[in-house]
């Protein structure tokens, strides 16, 4: 008796893994470790600032992230090497069945310095998108790091009404818990439009750096001239910044002038932007 074969579907989907290494050379920083698994790269090293800062532009060449799909990200800063890393434009969700994943690792020694400064990650109606975040910090290592969510495609009409979104973010300095921090947003949530939640905007961004400013230079950054509703708060040892947007690029541009103020008070080097941020 010939039974019928099941038929089964396969979703295609990718496993991308990309790991990153830097070390300090004499007044040089320069990649020692670049390995990749599946769709994830970084274009050649830049040294726009000269041989102290190593950028890295990480690509992701499908040029977007559906259901299945898993990125694994970890970069190692070692003791007094700065780097850089953005990315080439914005990070898409898309609309899918099943969750995809991305899992960000992120190590810096003493002494170093990382600046993890991507652009922003689009989230599509119907995705299923959950990120974590690990960063740890050693002795005096130095941070700055944003990003910025965007739910749904507001200039296409797009309303984020299904799917849902969710991260987790650790920091550590020396094994203590410096920032923990969880979000989940469902599809059509009611904190969507909540006063408590997002107010009806469909961006919202953070910034955390590693320091702390003096009470004139915090109010010069809470006086932007900007379209977002932004603030920021000193804790001790970091500082955060926040706003709520209604596009993405008005959410970044507030980034990247409060970049320009905290970053020759907190890390010492003038704020030059990367030219792919241009393009």
């Amino acid at each position: 008796m010939n039974l019928p074969v099941p038929t089964v579907l396969f979703t295609p989907s990718w496993h991308a893994e990309l790991e990153l290494g830097y070390a300090r050379f004499g007044d040089s920083t320069r990649p020692v470790l670049r390995r990749h698994k599946g769709p994830l790269r970084v274009q050649k090293h830049l040294y726009a600032e000269g041989p102290e800062v190593c950028q890295h532009i990480i690509v992701h060449p499908p040029g977007g992230i559906a259901g299945g799909d898993r990125l694994d990200i970890s970069a190692s800063v070692g003791t007094h090497a700065w780097a850089q890393i953005t990315s080439p434009g914005a990070a898409k969700w898309y609309r899918a069945a099943g969750p995809a994943y991305q899992r960000l690792t992120l190590k810096v020694a003493p002494g170093a310095t990382l600046e993890w400064l991507p652009q922003e990650t689009i989230i599509f109606s119907g995705a299923q998108a959950e990120l974590s975040t690990s960063i740890d910090l050693e002795g005096d290592a130095r941070l700055f790091y944003w990003d910025v969510v965007a739910l749904g495609r507001p200039a296409s009409g797009e309303r984020f009404d299904l799917g849902h979104f969710q991260a987790q973010l650790d920091i550590r300095r020396d094994g203590q818990l410096l920032w923990h921090e969880r979000q989940r947003i469902v599809g059509d949530d009611s904190l969507l439009d909540s006063p408590i939640g997002l107010d009806g905007q469909p961006v919202f961004a953070t910034l955390l750096v590693t320091g702390e400013i003096d009470r004139e230079l915090l109010e010069t950054c809470r006086s932007l001239p900007n379209d977002v509703r932004g603030d920021l708060t000193q804790l001790p040892g970091l500082l955060v910044a926040r706003c709520l947007a209604s596009e993405a690029l008005l959410a970044r541009g507030w980034l990247i002038d409060l970049w320009r103020l905290l970053r020759p008070a907190l890390l010492g080097r003038e704020a030059l932007p990367p030219r792919i941020w241009s393009t």
